[in-house]
């Protein structure tokens, strides 16, 4: 590369490489082996079930349709009965053509730096250029020089990937630097990754409350809001978060930011330079994680105290109000009698996170949220819709619906609970029973549940008792969690069979 002088760039040390290069491709190796092995037997599996089944007299089979295994050589290959045959291949010639077409089904298409480069020219030049640019700007790394990392932050050094993205529709040319987030699963526990989500029930039941209540309702979006979370510092002992820019990006790197240059270490002869991360990058396994601790503790420094029963919904009182937050990742949606509140959290949210790109703040009656469509519209009623999966559901439902069928969700009390359960006996291949359970809290349905029993049943009447087993922790919770809200039950209906 041009501007560098190879023999004046330090190498990486030694006990990094002997310690990374017998224990990683060890490990690598050995999940290597383990995948091929149970893919070699559950195809064997398969291939014995297929031709077990198909042998009708002695010497002859009535299957002529093979479809080879190529990933794991000739010797494997199953057995396909004629019409099934016909099927696989109208599917496979299907499938073909929609990618091959431009109205198809090829939304996306990603590939790596290097290819990039080689398939989009300029285009693509100009999106690792944007992407690292805005890397810089919102300070998500600041480079380390190797003598000061130690010989674990050094081996846990992860490297980073440019990838791109083309949108056939818009033919816009999207770089992405990403962590390479797979290696990390060796240290960290699924405890270290896991991020709460916001339940649908808890959703729907506030919204509710807000349409009984007649709030203000704003829905909200934080752009780019991984990259706007810190990482937590590092306790006494810990290793910090280390990432790896190594081949073409390094030298585009020093030509954005020339004081890496005197960072570049020698890896086998390639140039390295090592970041340290100082903002959460997309491709690590705890991103929604560290979002959610730092948004946490955002609202519960601006006074707002959790549910203990969702972790994603919050209240905090103004003006002897409730103000309730709610979030599914990035996704907000805030509630209070005063619009001025939320105005003043819109604001709030800007400045905190919207600096760089503002907030996609959206203010009125009609909410998109979470692929509903959430209508305030009416005084005292709340419409969820979901137009188009609703619609081919329609399509296919053997009972035709006429367009004066409809059912309103609203509130008459929010201290009386109307659960109503039933089953519907042996009903799947399996004969198993399923459940079918409705809140309501006095017209409509707050919530609804239907889902396929776990257990097969004798009779109608105990598949009724497993629907009110499955029902039963819902109704708990309901309870539980609006009661927490302020809004102590005061009667509840519970309607079997």
């Amino acid at each position: 590369m041009s501007g560098l002088n190879l023999s004046q760039v330090p190498q990486r040390p030694r006990e990094w490489t002997s310690s990374m290069s017998s224990s990683s491709a060890n490990k690598n190796k050995n999940r290597v082996a383990t995948r091929r092995k149970h893919r070699e037997r559950e195809l064997k599996l398969l291939k014995n079930k297929l031709k077990s089944g198909i042998r009708t007299k002695e010497g002859s089979c009535s299957t002529k349709h093979n479809l080879c295994f190529q990933q794991i050589g000739n010797e494997m290959k199953a057995d396909y009965e004629e019409h099934n045959a016909i099927l696989i291949a109208r599917c496979m010639l299907q499938i073909k053509a929609k990618f091959d077409t431009d109205k198809g089904l090829n939304f996306i298409q990603q590939c790596y730096i290097n290819q990039g480069l080689k398939k989009f020219g300029d285009d693509g030049k100009d999106a690792v250029d944007k992407e690292l640019r805005q890397m810089l700007l919102r300070d998500c790394f600041t480079p380390e020089f190797v003598k000061d990392m130690t010989a674990s932050e050094g081996k846990k050094a992860q490297s980073a990937m440019m990838l791109f993205a083309e949108k056939q529709f818009k033919k816009i040319i999207k770089g992405r630097l990403v962590y390479r987030g797979n290696g990390t699963r060796e240290w960290l526990s699924r405890e270290d990754t896991a991020s709460p989500t916001a339940l649908q029930e808890a959703i729907t039941t506030t919204c509710v409350i807000d349409a009984h209540k007649g709030r203000d309702i704003m829905s909200m979006d934080i752009p780019n809001a991984f990259i706007q979370t810190y990482m937590p510092e590092a306790k006494e002992g810990e290793d910090c978060v280390y990432m790896k820019i190594t081949g073409m990006m390094v030298q585009i790197l020093i030509d954005m930011a020339p004081e890496y240059r005197e960072y570049v270490v020698l890896e086998n002869g390639n140039q390295v330079i090592y970041v340290r991360v100082l903002r959460a990058v997309y491709g690590m396994l705890q991103l929604s994680l560290l979002f959610y601790n730092q948004f946490q503790s955002d609202l519960e420094a601006k006074g707002f105290v959790f549910n203990p029963y969702d972790p994603c919904v919050a209240n905090k009182v103004v003006d002897e109000k409730q103000h309730t937050i709610r979030f599914h990742v990035d996704d907000l949606m805030s509630s209070h009698m005063d619009p001025k509140v939320n105005d003043k959290f819109a604001k709030w949210l800007n400045m905190r996170y919207g600096l760089i790109k503002a907030c996609i703040i959206v203010r009125g009656e009609i909410h998109r949220y979470l692929g509903m469509t959430l209508d305030f519209s009416v005084k005292g009623k709340l419409k969820i819709r979901m137009d188009d999966y609703v619609k081919n559901m329609l399509e296919d439902f053997p009972v035709k619906f006429n367009k004066d069928s409809k059912q309103e969700t609203r509130a008459e009390s929010l201290r009386v609970m109307k659960w109503i359960i039933d089953a519907s006996f042996a009903v799947h291949p399996d004969f198993k029973s399923h459940t079918g359970g409705t809140l309501s809290f006095g017209g409509g349905a707050a919530q609804v549940m239907s889902k396929k029993q776990k257990l097969n049943s004798r009779s109608s009447t105990e598949a009724e008792l497993i629907a009110v087993d499955n029902v039963v922790t819902m109704i708990l919770w309901t309870k539980l969690f609006v009661e927490w809200k302020g809004y102590p039950i005061e009667k509840e209906y519970l309607v079997s069979g």
